[in-house]
């Protein structure tokens, strides 16, 4: 009964022994208590729960707006009226809360601590979603990872590789890295080098070259494109090809005229040189 009576003798009773807490005096007023307890907790159900629809709201009705993240904070919303909620509900009890948050802050800390890693991926995931440097159907290359972007999540990235394996990138790896979006513009600008022998009709081969990558329907006329002798090779005349097209075509475009430019300078007659080397055989 001694320890009974010390350890309600705190200061979270307020220092009244067991004898005063069951009178009936104070048996009504925990019934009040109870009352106001419940009627504060249901209070903060209908609060929270018509917050968090509101904020829910806010994204599911903007297609600027990423769902991903306003249910996040819809959810952490929530919980912050219900928190508040808890310590007004042992307020009514009479219980310090001081200490309590004191604890809780501290408990706080170290697992923020003991989750650093996750907590940055977290952060990370929040401002991918808010500043959208990436968004999925995206194609890029983040961290030498290549592949488009399949979903973002508050964690992670996850990207599809060209070979249509899943790659997955902590978005502290895709915020804290220079990311290559190649989805970002509508045009994109292909580009070839095409070498000719030193015997062939330049303006010829120009041409024919010309020609055959305009008479694309891929190929954009503005902005200009670039045809023009780069360089001059130890066995080859070489042409840089500059030429503008839309970014969802430009993987298939370039491969399909490098075929194309080739069968061009053939059926034209126009040799393209490669390497070759001649061995003597002394007598």
């Amino acid at each position: 009964m001694e320890y009974l009576n010390s350890l309600f003798e705190t200061e979270i009773w307020g220092g009244k022994s067991l004898s005063d807490l069951l009178t009936l005096e104070f048996l009504l007023t925990l019934a009040g208590n109870i009352a106001a307890a419940f009627g504060i907790f249901l209070l903060a159900l209908m609060i929270s729960g018509w917050l968090s629809r509101r904020i829910r709201n806010l994204g599911e009705n903007s297609a600027r707006l990423d769902d991903t993240l306003f249910h996040f904070l819809a959810n952490i919303a929530r919980y912050i009226v219900l928190a508040f909620a808890a310590l007004f509900i042992l307020n009514t009890f009479g219980i310090q809360t001081t200490s309590i948050v004191a604890v809780i802050g501290a408990a706080g800390l170290a697992i923020g601590l003991a989750l650093q890693g996750t907590l940055s991926n977290v952060a990370a995931g929040v401002m991918i979603i808010l500043f959208r440097p990436v968004k999925i159907g995206d194609f890029v290359v983040i961290n030498d990872k290549m592949g488009t972007v399949k979903d973002i999540s508050l964690n992670f990235t996850e990207l599809a590789s060209i070979g249509n394996y899943q790659i997955i990138v902590p978005n502290s790896e895709v915020w804290g890295n220079t990311i290559i979006n190649y989805s970002a513009y509508d045009k994109r600008r292909a580009e070839w080098t095409f070498g000719v022998g030193y015997g062939a009709n330049l303006a010829e081969a120009e041409q024919v070259i010309r020609g055959t990558i305009m008479a694309d329907n891929r190929s954009h006329a503005e902005p200009e494109p670039f045809i023009q002798v780069n360089n001059l090779n130890a066995s080859s005349v070489d042409f840089l090809v500059r030429v503008w097209c839309d970014s969802a075509d430009y993987f298939e475009y370039q491969a399909d005229m490098k075929r194309k430019v080739k069968e061009a300078l053939d059926s034209n007659g126009i040799d393209i040189p490669f390497p070759t080397r001649t061995v003597l055989q002394a007598a």
